[in-house]
């Protein structure tokens, strides 16, 4: 934090010393001007760089661009003249994953006979698939008034904004359920949940239900509720242009925050009894979990009415 604070100091002080003329001399404007666009990233990263290499600091990562927020959304502005810009943040995603892998067909009349003793004796594969996708829209527009006549300049303003997510997962088992398995040599033995041949690693796709811990049940097809958050929030803040059209800045503001999540439903399939016998039956049930919500009004040190990050901002004007 002190060496942050060293370098800021540093970087006002000098730019401090150049008098408060609003053009370099090359002829380039300090401030932004009407028809200019603004992109805003977060300023930590190139401080605790600049700071650590002072410091002598080792390892001293390079720094990269980051969002101003959590929720990853890009933010700019669009000067509609020198004291008055339109302020905005998107986000829109979209992502699909699969993940498969082979496992033991238990329902196979076992290890294979008659294969040659220089080859390994495997049981026959089946393939078990998990696909996970996921979208994510998140928009926020806003009023900015400006004043002052150095690069120091202060502003204020309101923005409303609201942000949508949501995923789904669908699993797929090679291994099909079967009460009463008469083509294995045990004829005794069902195909059942299994959680080592079942389970997709951080899937959470088994569950169980009893007090012995056994699996009961291995999930389909799960939807995972829909988080819908909405703000409207006021700001005020300051930002200093240390270079022609390169300014570090900060904000407070005063919200009103909504956020929901909706229900989640798995379509979950078992089998009503593992003794192996002809009157077991195979079921399908849907578990639903519980809606939350929250609601907010206060003050904070946010970047755009979306994220947590009370970063300093890094803005670049064209």
């Amino acid at each position: 934090m002190k060496k942050q604070l060293t370098l800021m100091a540093l970087a006002f002080g000098i730019t401090g010393a150049m008098a408060q003329d609003l053009t370099s001399k090359k002829g380039e404007q300090y401030l932004p001007e009407a028809k200019d666009w603004c992109v805003g990233i977060d300023a930590n990263p190139f401080l605790n760089y600049a700071g650590n290499f002072f410091g002598k600091t080792s390892p001293n990562a390079a720094p990269t661009f980051s969002f101003l927020n959590s929720n990853q959304a890009v933010v700019g502005k669009y000067f509609v003249d020198a004291e008055t810009a339109y302020r905005s943040s998107l986000r829109i995603g979209y992502g699909s994953n699969t993940q498969r892998q082979m496992v033991t067909d238990r329902f196979a009349a076992g290890i294979p006979t008659g294969v040659p003793n220089n080859y390994p004796t495997l049981n026959a594969q089946k393939e078990n698939s998990w696909k996970h996708s996921s979208s994510t829209v998140g928009l926020s527009v806003g009023l900015e008034k400006r004043r002052g006549k150095t690069r120091l300049q202060g502003y204020y303003g309101g923005e409303i904004g609201f942000y949508i997510s949501s995923s789904k997962d669908k699993f797929t088992y090679g291994n099909k359920l079967n009460p009463f398995n008469s083509v294995s040599t045990n004829t005794a033995n069902p195909v059942v949940t299994v959680t080592n041949a079942d389970n997709f690693s951080g899937a959470n796709n088994i569950i169980t239900v009893n007090t012995a811990g056994t699996p009961t049940g291995r999930i389909t097809e799960r939807k995972n509720g829909s988080t819908f958050s909405f703000g409207l929030r006021g700001f005020i803040g300051v930002e200093y242009f240390i270079l022609p059209k390169i300014s570090l800045g900060g904000e407070f503001g005063w919200a009103l925050g909504l956020s929901t999540q909706g229900k989640s439903t798995s379509k979950v399939e078992s089998i009503g009894n593992t003794g192996g016998t002809s009157g077991d039956t195979i079921g399908t049930t849907t578990i639903e979990s519980a809606k939350n919500g929250s609601f907010k009004i206060d003050t904070d040190n946010l970047n755009s009415v979306f994220g947590p990050s009370g970063s300093i901002r890094l803005n670049f004007h064209f």
